[in-house]
């Protein structure tokens, strides 16, 4: 093997070595930060980017995290792919982060045109038929409900083809792990893209 060979592959091992400690370091770093309180968005429901769990109380306009149950509606979601129903922090998966729209004793009322919380419309929240691949998308009651102390409304403020309660209804406030607030967000609605999310 030639002296330049050797040279070159010694760089190799070199840079493999350093990339190895590299992807070390950002694991290390990706894990300190999780426990600490960091929280990345990906979907397209809320702007994409970096959360930070906080200690606040659940109220309008409050972004959540929560636990589906793996039954009615989720399960749905679930098997066509919607939501994940493996690995993740909850008993079915990954968590699901949405806005709440609406608290205890708010009026919410669901049609195909849009929901209303307190007679105004949100933005965003016309109920659509089926999904991305034509399939029909559940549809709970219709009628006009005022949510008990143990319901929350979510809804994205990004996205009018989420997965929220316009198709499974109000969530239980038991199922919510943790309030997260933006740090460093973009695109729709994003702290980076110049437009702020739509109010609720």
């Amino acid at each position: 093997m030639s002296r330049r060979w050797r040279t070159a592959l010694a760089g190799i091992r070199v840079l493999g070595k350093a990339g190895f400690i590299l992807l070390v370091t950002l694991f290390v770093l990706l894990v300190a930060g999780t426990l600490a309180g960091a929280r990345f968005n990906l979907t397209r429901s809320l702007p994409v980017g970096l959360y930070w769990a906080v200690e606040q109380p659940i109220e309008r306009k409050a972004y959540v995290r929560f636990c589906p149950p793996r039954e009615g509606a989720f399960a749905l979601a679930m098997e066509r792919g919607y939501l994940s129903d493996w690995g993740g922090e909850c008993p079915h998966g990954f968590p699901l982060i949405k806005r709440v729209a609406a608290i205890a004793g708010d009026s919410v009322e669901a049609s195909d045109a849009n929901v209303r919380v307190n007679g105004d419309p949100l933005p965003l929240s016309r109920f659509h038929d089926t999904d991305g691949q034509g399939r029909p998308m559940p549809r709970p009651r219709r009628d006009r409900k005022q949510l008990r102390a143990s319901e929350l409304w979510v809804m994205s403020d990004t996205n009018d083809r989420s997965f929220d309660s316009r198709y499974f209804g109000p969530i239980d406030r038991a199922w919510v792990k943790e309030v997260i607030t933006p740090v460093l967000t973009w695109g729709p609605g994003g702290m980076l893209s110049g437009r702020a999310p739509h109010s609720s």
